[in-house]
């Protein structure tokens, strides 16, 4: 029988062993799982460049968050996936995080375009299963609520450029537009005539901030 390789990295132990446990113990029809685990960028990028000199995984398993909040090394596990495109093209790449915000989702599936992205909150033994069933078919997998994110920003036919959703997502977190030049690299009149142009492009009449964000959230921006 084949056995399916896989690679989960996860700076929690416990869910990395979580995710290990149940898919080794689960029953599989035309194969087998063995799972390796990971618990820090560096130690995933170490396993996926020694498997690429050997036998690549069949799918790596990747959170977002490999660090702490206070930590100062900033790499995730975008970066990560970055790496395995890179490294193993033909390694399936699935997001597991508890991330489930459209902003997030989206620009992960522009910088890496994974095959797949399980919401933590929504994985249990049974959806793990499929996952790995569905990716070994060459098919793309997602929980709903990755899967919504996805088909509402599908849905509009509004297209905004990297600056004005880097505006929307510093403003949805509640930092006020004089902060938001030095973070994107623009002037504050310049952030300021794309929050027009933006609530123009919405159809945001008379709003103000949080009318834009709301709207941007209704259309799957944020």
């Amino acid at each position: 029988m084949n056995t399916v390789r896989i690679l989960t990295v996860d700076d929690h132990e416990m869910t990395a062993l979580g995710y290990k446990y149940i898919l080794e113990d689960s029953e599989f029809t035309d194969f087998n799982v063995k799972v390796e685990i990971a618990t820090s960028f560096e130690k995933g990028k170490t396993k996926i460049e020694t498997s690429k000199r050997a036998v690549p995984y069949d799918i790596i398993l990747l959170d977002i968050q490999l660090f702490s909040p206070q930590s100062k090394d900033p790499r995730t596990g975008i970066d990560l996936g970055i790496v395995a495109r890179n490294e193993v093209p033909n390694s399936k790449v699935v997001f597991m995080s508890s991330y489930s915000d459209n902003y997030r989702i989206n620009n992960i599936f522009k910088t890496v375009n994974p095959d797949g992205y399980m919401v933590k909150s929504e994985i249990d033994e049974m959806s793990l299963k499929t996952m790995v069933e569905t990716i070994v078919n060459e098919s793309p997998y997602y929980t709903a609520s990755a899967l919504s994110a996805i088909r509402r920003r599908m849905s509009t036919n509004i297209v905004i450029d990297e600056q004005d959703q880097k505006i929307l997502y510093h403003l949805s977190q509640g930092i006020h537009t004089r902060d938001i030049a030095p973070l994107i690299g623009s002037a504050n009149t310049t952030v300021e005539a794309r929050k027009r142009q933006l609530k123009a492009l919405f159809d945001v009449k008379n709003g103000n901030d949080l009318a834009l964000i709301n709207e941007a959230k209704t259309r799957g921006f944020l």
